[in-house]
């Protein structure tokens, strides 16, 4: 970590020498004027007694995404699993789910696009016509609820009308990979508005697999872990009369990837007779009307999204007559998921501000229902497996914003929500769960001049569960709901020069009966592992650290952003599924430092040069094993060309082709060469070197 550090002190220590211009002081206000759009209210980000982290979609650009898992990296404290063909579990301060298999899972980090909540499905977090994405780090209950103990991430799309920009965009690289975009939007008459988006994303991935037939020749192929992604949007806006607005969105994903990703020898050269899959169908719409009255505006809310998911794995990852002791297994999970929210919410204008106009408020109410149908179907299995998953939310929310004096505002918000479910499987199994939690958040904040302070308490909280599998015994079949109390003070605004502006936080986050997943290998009788995957309460999880952001107008051609992460999470009092038990132990995917540094140089007037480093410190992959991933620092870069309505972009990611890993398995051995004797560490590798071309048109 000393090379990150040092860097980043050097930019620190230099900060002294510059000049401001009229052209700095424009852009200077556009940094300040970021709005968020997950409050209840609009505000800037500089205002948001929170930390958070917004990428406006120049930002998004230069890293040439297609998945939040591009992007994620670059944001203090935020780490994601894989296990499949994108990192959608994503951790936000060390907090968040790994994998899903036969279990079903509240999630810890809510996912947000636009209306939706896709939260436990960021399969579908697909950029494509994004204005921006939010992160979120610690409770955010009054405005998401349940999902989001740890922290919420939302993207938010092009607005409907001629506000956006109507283009194509084109791009093309190695690995046989290339991408489509399309998008535009316009104002039909002064009433009616519209955007349409569609993107199709496709690559052969990094994998290359070599099975050998039963005639003794060697058959290879370089598309297993494939990518094949296509999403579309299409939004519809209308000015109902003079103070009704209606907008309706109806959003698709058809993603067809391949899961093909490790191997005896932890490389990308794979041995799998039956590669695996990782599908994603989803149909979604949204109704959104908002009516402004004398005492504020009036807003209603529902959504139905219905998603058709598989996933699928080679679980020998080899193929048959590989060697006298192998096995051949492979174990597949189909799940129809449909879900429907609706929400009401009423949000004061200054007219009906209470206490003589002080105090804004917002009231709400907030319903989801859920039905989930899971299939699998395993090799070792009598028969398949199926059970259905039927969570219900219900929750009423306040939150207040108080003008004590013209430097101090106190916002209190209060979420109270009854979670219920009810569980069955053809194995017999049923249960049924009903639990109010409530949760919150009290800030101070205070404005001296041009900085922001803020000191909160908040409250999150997830749902209790159930480990379906018939194997797990009595005593660990339920696990409790888990409350997270976060205490946090920040301070937002320029440092030492106006050029130079910082958001920083301190955080300390106390969980009680915290959800630890951990896994039982259990040995057939032919020698071969089966994996039983359990979620289990721990007494206390104790997660504190520190956010840094700045963002730095070195002059009118050069600007930079800088961001660090620490944290230092564990859990304590926690009986593994062998019965050892755990006092203290670091928490899973919960590196240390996390850092990134941005910068964007005019070379010319029409060419520019950006550089995107991210590193992250090493960490556990679980909980259960003390297999690690190493820190890694990956670094992309692009140049870009402008020519009127031209865009050209040269880029590389990965640029040193360095060799890193977004999962990984341990306290077992899947190698029938040792006879299945020694336990070994197995990862997934991430992507090496991309490179490619970027052309887009605006018209």
């Amino acid at each position: 970590m000393q090379k990150p550090i040092f860097c980043l002190s050097l930019i620190a220590a230099s900060l002294c020498a510059n000049a401001q211009t009229n052209d700095q002081e424009t852009q200077l206000e556009d940094v300040e004027r970021i709005v968020v759009s997950g409050d209840f209210r609009e505000t800037v980000l500089d205002q948001l007694s929170a930390s958070a982290t917004i990428l406006g979609a120049k930002r998004l650009s230069s890293r040439q995404p297609t998945h939040i898992d591009s992007v994620l990296n670059s944001v203090p404290n935020v780490n994601f699993a894989a296990g499949a063909s994108r990192g959608r579990f994503v951790q936000i301060r060390g907090i968040g789910e790994r994998s899903q298999f036969v279990e079903p899972i509240n999630p810890s980090v809510s996912f947000i696009v636009d209306e939706f909540d896709f939260s436990g499905l960021a399969a579908a977090g697909l950029i494509f016509d994004t204005q921006q994405l939010e992160v979120y780090r610690g409770p955010q209950a009054t405005l998401f609820g349940s999902g989001a103990l740890a922290g919420a991430v939302k993207l938010s799309s092009t607005p409907v009308g001629s506000e956006g920009a109507d283009y194509v965009e084109l791009r093309a690289g190695n690995k046989d990979s290339y991408r489509v975009e399309v998008a535009t939007g316009d104002d039909i008459n002064q009433d009616w508005g519209y955007r349409v988006a569609l993107m199709h994303n496709r690559s052969d991935g990094f994998v290359e697999n070599t099975v050998v037939n039963s005639n003794g020749i060697e058959q290879k192929r370089d598309d297993t872990n494939n990518l094949d992604e296509t999403a579309a949007r299409i939004s519809i806006a209308v000015n109902i009369d003079e103070r009704s607005t209606l907008a309706l969105t109806y959003r698709w994903y058809d993603i067809d990837n391949g899961y093909d990703a490790f191997s005896l020898d932890n490389n990308n050269q794979t041995l799998s007779d039956e590669p695996g899959f990782d599908t994603h169908q989803t149909h979604a719409v949204s109704a959104k009307s908002t009516t402004s009255t004398n005492g504020g505006d009036f807003i209603l809310i529902a959504t139905h999204a219905s998603h058709n998911i598989g996933y699928g794995y080679d679980e020998d990852w080899t193929y048959e007559g590989f060697h006298p002791f192998g096995y051949t297994s492979f174990d597949a999970y189909f799940r129809d998921v449909d879900t429907q929210t609706a929400e009401v919410r009423f949000v004061s204008s200054d007219n009906a501000a209470l206490f003589d106009g002080a105090t804004a408020w917002t009231l709400g109410a907030f319903y989801k229902t859920s039905e989930e149908d899971l299939l699998r179907q395993y090799t070792y299995a009598s028969g398949d497996f199926t059970s259905v998953y039927e969570p219900t939310t219900k929750a009423v929310y306040l939150q207040t914003e108080s003008t004590l004096t013209n430097s101090l505002t106190l916002v209190a918000g209060l979420r109270v929500e009854n979670y219920g479910f009810d569980y069955s499987d053809n194995n017999g199994l049923e249960s049924s769960h009903d639990t109010t939690m409530t949760g919150g958040k009290v800030a101070l904040q205070y404005t001296a001049r041009n900085h922001f302070y803020y000191a909160s308490i908040s409250r999150g909280y997830k749902g209790a569960g159930y480990n379906p599998d018939e194997r797990v015994s009595d005593d660990q079949r339920f696990f409790d709901e888990e409350y997270n109390w976060n205490y946090e003070l920040g301070v937002k605004g320029p440092l030492l020069i106006p050029e130079l502006t910082m958001r920083a936080a301190l955080f300390y986050m106390d969980r009680d009966d915290t959800q630890v997943s951990n896994f039982d290998v259990q040995i057939r009788e032919d020698g071969t592992p089966d994996f039983i995957d359990i979620i289990d309460n721990a007494d206390i999880g104790t997660n504190k650290g520190a956010e840094l952001e700045l963002s730095w107008l070195v002059d009118a051609n050069w600007t930079m952003n800088m961001s660090l992460g620490y944290l230092d999470a564990t859990f304590e009092d926690y009986t593994l599924t062998d019965g050892t038990v755990i006092e203290e132990q670091r928490q899973a995917q919960a590196p240390k430092y996390t850092a990134n540094l941005f910068s964007e140089l005019s070379i010319t007037d029409d060419v520019l040069w950006r550089i995107d480093i991210d590193f992250k410190d090493s960490y556990r992959f679980s909980d259960g094993h003390d297999v690690e991933a190493p820190s890694t620092t990956l670094v992309n870069s692009e140049i870009v060309w402008f020519s009127n309505d031209w865009q050209t972009s040269v880029w590389v990611k990965n640029a040193f082709d360095n060799e890193y890993y977004t999962r990984g398995f341990g306290g077992f051995s899947n190698d029938p060469r040792d006879e299945y004797a020694f336990a070994e560490p197995y990862y997934q590798l991430g992507n090496g070197r991309q490179f490619g071309v970027t052309v887009k048109y605006e018209f």
